[in-house]
């Protein structure tokens, strides 16, 4: 009784054998099914008793060149040999064979064969692609096997098909390539001649027609140059002739046909009238005659005879010798050339100059680089300036200037493009503003506090007096925005007065509005901010120009700085206040105004993380995890004390962070970090039960966050680290 075919009930001679399917032994082709058992394997792939398995694609052993696929590393590498193959043509009187010329390419990717035939004119035979691109098998008896690269050499037939064809050469490539991988090359030889096609080229050369086709290309001439002109500047000199003046010309050469047309430039107030042209588009002799030719003198071909026949026709004859053609010289693009003269029907023209195209073109054309304008009348006298009348106080300066400037009257132009780039967006609102006090006696006076407000989008400027309580001034509008002078100069003059600008204002410097001298004391963050920010537009807030100044100072001066700061600092902190740094850079014989001081200790100053609040990080958690529906509390709380193996409550700050992460909880990595430093201690340990209490919004909900929470929390980030003063 023969065992069931069950794991373990038959002995196997391959014991680590898993693949028992049967190959598909059925096929379908164009629609027909059919049987391909033949060249399928057996069971589990395994090769039959007498099958040899095929190549695959390339002959080259694995283990050699790169380990990219074929199909990848030898991608558009073609081999292209010379062939031709011979026909017989048995029912022909004029020829008994053919000798056919052919192009075999080799594709290396994956050894397929293209065989293309070049095409002969009239042949009468359809020519072309032979054989599409495909694996060609051996002629038998192995025609299991397909041809591969070292199949190919010159001077050898292959068979393609029942087909002969003979390899006469091959390209630069091929020979490379296949010298490289060790083949020796035979030597090429010649494709013998056809005898028929040989008769045909004979007796198209004795052919002769009765009107020779002469051809002229004019159309790639004018496709390639159509639209390129040469501009060229002319000068003719007619003072000789009566009423006559120098005049000036403008000449344009085309391309395309080598045509030329003049057109006059006449300058205002000539005396002159303006015509279209001064000579039309058309070629221009270099000698012209003093008569003109009649019309048909002047012909491409001489008629010799002309024939009547009533049978045949009107027939004429002509003259293939040009006895009686009449040769014409035309001006051409390689006569024109600065400095040169031009006979334009008698008129003798030099030219002066060209423009930047025609000097281009005759650069890469003719190699010429010496394009010197040709000077033929006198310079210019210099412009006169033009004075302008005092302002008489009538509106503004601009306004009566731009009176001055024309009869017809405009309003005084604007700087649009600094307006567009310096006006309020959003946010950045542009403006400068200025903490001030007077610079006066009075002790009245002396106690009143302005805003300074500078607009940088057109250099205005307004100032706003605080109100105090019981100090007997009205505050407000102390001056309303305009552009304010500067101190110093004469009402009535003709040259523009100068404007206060932004570089003028910093902290420390003096600005004189309506005959009052106001002290800048201070400005807000924003303004020093853009002030640091645009350094190069504010030279008073440039770190490079003070420590520049700073670097000016005599040796004995740093020696008593370095005292100073040590004596500043007695516990070495490397921080001391700003009232002992500024008095040392005030005390210092190196021009420091109080705003590049104030600078300086910015760029210096340490920066105070400010705090945040923990119910506000909470709440903004617990929104974030409602929304996203995270309740896998209980899980979490598992992990958490599956990972603290000593039972203390509390796991690393690394560990719980990598713990949040292979749950997936979804908050923000910056407000997931807030919460680890502010539930962790000294030694890096976070209590995991406040922490999971915090976030659970099902049992400990926070309360509801609201817009103005959020920009509040925006705007405790950390600010970025400064250098410090030392």
């Amino acid at each position: 009784m023969a065992l069931p075919f069950l794991p373990g009930n038959s002995s196997s001679f391959h014991p680590g054998k898993e693949r028992f399917h049967k190959s598909q032994h059925f096929d379908i082709s164009n629609g027909v099914p059919m049987l391909a058992g033949s060249e399928k394997p057996g069971i589990g792939g395994e090769p039959l008793v007498g099958q040899k398995n095929k190549p695959k694609y390339s002959v080259y052993p694995k283990g050699e060149g790169s380990g990219q696929p074929s199909w990848v590393a030898l991608d558009k590498q073609v081999l292209c040999f010379d062939a031709y193959f011979g026909e017989t043509v048995p029912a022909a009187q004029n020829e008994t064979y053919r000798i056919r010329k052919c192009k075999i390419y080799f594709y290396l990717e994956d050894d397929t064969i293209q065989v293309e035939e070049l095409k002969c004119k009239n042949s009468g035979i359809p020519q072309g692609r032979l054989i599409h691109r495909q694996r060609i098998p051996l002629p038998p008896p192995k025609d299991d096997e397909f041809y591969n690269i070292f199949h190919f050499n010159i001077n050898q037939e292959i068979v393609f098909y029942s087909r002969t064809f003979t390899v006469t050469n091959c390209d630069f490539f091929t020979t490379n390539f296949l010298t490289k991988l060790g083949v020796c090359l035979n030597d090429p030889v010649a494709v013998p001649d056809d005898p028929y096609s040989k008769l045909r080229e004979q007796e198209a050369q004795s052919m002769k027609p009765l009107r020779p086709y002469e051809r002229r290309d004019t159309m790639r001439r004018f496709l390639d140059n159509d639209g390129k002109i040469l501009r060229f500047y002319c000068f003719w000199d007619d003072t000789n002739s009566t009423f006559g003046d120098p005049r000036e010309f403008a000449l344009h050469y085309y391309l395309a046909d080598d045509t030329i047309e003049i057109f006059e430039r006449i300058p205002p107030n000539s005396g002159r009238d303006s015509v279209p042209k001064f000579l039309r588009r058309s070629k221009l002799p270099k000698n012209p005659s003093v008569q003109l030719k009649q019309p048909g003198e002047i012909t491409e071909r001489t008629m010799l005879n002309v024939l009547d026949s009533k049978s045949l026709g009107n027939r004429f004859m002509l003259d293939n010798l040009r006895t009686g053609a009449s040769s014409e010289e035309f001006y051409k693009d390689s006569d024109l050339l600065v400095g040169g003269e031009l006979n334009v029907w008698g008129r003798r023209m030099i030219i002066t100059d060209c423009d930047e195209f025609t000097k281009l073109y005759y650069h890469t054309t003719y190699g010429i680089e010496d394009f010197t304008p040709v000077q033929y009348k006198d310079p210019p006298p210099p412009m006169q300036p033009k004075l302008v009348p005092p302002y008489n106080g009538f509106g503004s300066e601009e306004d009566s200037l731009s009176s001055c400037q024309g009869l017809v009257l405009k309003p005084p132009q604007k700087d649009f493009h600094k307006f567009m780039e310096k006006d309020r967006c959003g946010l950045n609102s542009n403006v400068l503003n200025f903490r001030a006090k007077m610079l006066t006696n009075d002790p009245v006076d002396r106690e009143r506090v302005f805003i300074i407000s500078f607009y940088l989008s057109d250099d205005s400027m307004s100032v706003f007096e605080q109100p105090q309580k019981n100090s007997g001034v009205l505050g407000g509008k102390f001056l309303k925005r305009c552009r304010v002078k500067k101190p110093g100069q004469e009402l009535f003059k003709s040259k523009s007065s100068e404007y206060f600008t932004s570089q003028d204002l910093y902290v420390g410097a003096t600005v004189c509005v309506s005959g009052i001298n106001l002290q800048l004391l201070d400005a807000d963050e924003y303004t020093l901010n853009y002030m640091e920010q645009h350094a190069e537009e504010f030279p008073k807030a440039n770190t490079g120009n003070i420590l520049s100044k700073l670097q000016s100072i005599p040796e004995d001066k740093q020696s008593e700085i370095r005292k100073f700061l040590s004596l500043s600092d007695p516990t070495n902190t490397g921080f001391i206040p700003y009232e002992s740094l500024r008095a040392l850079l005030m005390d210092l014989d190196c021009d420091l105004t109080e705003h590049e001081v104030l600078v300086l200790a910015r760029s210096c100053v340490k920066p105070k993380k400010p705090e945040q609040d923990v119910g506000l990080i909470l709440a903004m958690a617990q929104d974030l995890l409602k929304k996203k529906h995270f309740q896998d509390y209980p899980s979490l709380a598992r992990v958490f004390l599956y990972q603290d193996q000593q039972k203390l409550g509390r796991l690393p700050t690394k560990e719980m962070r990598t713990i949040c992460r292979a749950f997936k909880l979804p908050l923000p990595e910056n407000l997931r970090e807030d919460l680890l430093n502010k539930f962790a201690d000294e030694a890096e340990t976070v209590d995991y039960h406040a922490f999971l209490a915090g976030i659970n919004w099902t049992e400990h909900p926070a309360p509801p966050i609201m817009p103005a929470d959020i920009l509040r929390a925006d705007s405790t980030e950390t600010p970025p680290k400064n250098k410090q003063f030392l």
